[in-house]
């Protein structure tokens, strides 16, 4: 028996109880007027509390817990724990929900959810992005006609989804290219996934690139070889043949040793994570160096002068910083006809150290400025091969000042010379304390 039944039973025993003494006290006819008067007092305080846990169950206000005497207030306190669990749960699966979505909206790639009629039912931020869709205004609407390139209509209605769809020309410039690839799940509902591979692309296509111009580059000194050797063992030459040849022959060697050295140097630029030291630069060395160098390579063909602020230094890696200032040494002699001035200057602008070249050589067009630090990039490809550049100098000087935080400018006219800058941050610039005398 439960307390329902209990209570009820006692409740009865004692109106009973309390009966049989009114009519040993009075009479029966009292006895029965007290029944009835508290059996309708029963009833109606029931039905005020079956009407107010109507209006309760109609209408639920989480955390109001009504008073009511006896088994009514057993009723409303059981209610309230069971209401209390409820939203517990409620509240526990919102919870799981609201981490889910911040979950896929923190992921990289775009994530759409359609319904059994390819209808959106909500989308990810990325994929607004990628399919120019907005989540609130494009909801129910059909993704074909939000999405209107041909290939993906083709694809949404094939019902064919093992292989991803590359779709070229989207976003907000039209320049991006996406991976997508749907997954059915549910009922007849679909996953839209999507992933932004246009910078793959494009690292896909520089390595082919680079891929090639590498062949390119070194094909031509090893025909030449092979030319040369094939003279050497069918034709018989002179002493002087032989030399000039051998002479040949050992340019287009230095040559594909120059690339390879340059390759290597490259690689180990783009290979080293590790940031360049906080270790000071002996710039006098560096500059002198560089004025030594540019004059052995020079041969009194031009007029070089240097201006440096010997006190003034930075802070890296000193071969690496040597390397990347004497790459543009080296271009300005190489590309400066006979006669040309050529001026280096070092001094510090604002605070911060400023390396500059400027030469009265060729120039260069505006168009080919902003690819000079491509590798194998050539303005003119003969005169390059004939000065015995590699096409690699420039991505170096770029690499080297990227890891020092420094940036390259370059202005120049054709015709008219050249002027390439480089700028070190303030963080990196110093001054060497004078010896003491």
């Amino acid at each position: 028996m439960n307390v329902i039944w209990a209570r009820s039973v006692v409740s009865l025993v004692l109106l009973a109880i309390a009966c049989a003494a009114v009519g040993a006290l009075l009479n029966v006819r009292a006895a029965l007027i007290l029944a009835i008067v508290v059996l309708v007092v029963q009833s109606f305080i029931g039905t005020y509390h079956k009407q107010r846990l109507w209006r309760l169950l109609d209408a639920p206000v989480y955390g109001e817990v009504p008073s009511a005497p006896g088994i009514w207030g057993e009723i409303y306190y059981r209610l309230h724990k069971l209401a209390k669990r409820w939203h517990a749960q409620v509240r526990q699966v919102e919870q799981q929900h609201s981490r889910f979505i911040q979950a896929i909206q923190a992921s990289p790639n775009g994530v759409a959810m359609l319904d059994d009629h390819d209808q959106i039912e909500w989308c990810n931020a990325i994929s607004e992005v990628h399919f120019g869709l907005d989540a609130k205004r494009d909801l129910r609407q059909h993704i074909i006609h939000l999405v209107r390139q041909p290939d993906f209509v083709r694809y949404l209605n094939s019902h064919h989804y093992d292989e991803m769809l590359i779709m070229r020309g989207m976003g907000d410039k039209r320049q991006n290219v996406l991976s997508v690839q749907v997954f059915p799940y549910g009922e007849n509902r679909k996953l839209v996934l999507s992933q932004d591979i246009t910078e793959l692309e494009r690292t896909d296509a520089m390595r082919r690139d680079f891929v090639a111009n590498v062949s390119h580059e070194l094909k031509t000194p090893l025909t030449v070889l092979s030319g040369f050797l094939e003279t050497m063992r069918e034709l018989p030459l002179s002493e002087a043949e032989r030399t000039r040849y051998l002479e040949l022959m050992e340019q287009q060697a230095g040559r594909m040793r120059h690339i390879v050295s340059d390759l290597l140097v490259l690689a180990t630029l783009e290979g080293d994570g590790k940031l360049p030291s906080d270790q000071m630069v002996d710039m006098r060395a560096v500059i002198r160096h560089l004025q030594d160098d540019a004059e052995s390579l020079s041969g009194d063909r031009h007029r070089i002068s240097f201006d440096a602020d010997e006190g003034l230094t930075v802070t890296g890696v000193e071969t690496e910083i040597l390397s990347a200032l004497g790459n543009l040494v080296t271009n300005a002699i190489r590309y400066t006809p006979d006669g040309g001035k050529i001026h280096v200057d070092w001094s510090a602008t604002g605070g911060a150290a400023v390396f500059s070249v400027t030469d009265s050589g060729l120039g260069i067009p505006a168009a080919d400025i902003p690819r000079l630090t491509e590798r194998f990039y050539r303005v003119d490809r003969s005169r390059s091969r004939d000065t015995g550049g590699t096409g690699l100098g420039l991505a170096i000087v770029k690499h080297v000042l990227q890891r020092h935080d420094a940036q390259l400018e370059v202005k120049s006219e054709v015709g008219k010379g050249s002027t390439f800058t480089v700028r070190f941050p303030v963080s990196r610039t110093t001054r060497r304390q004078p010896a003491p005398v």
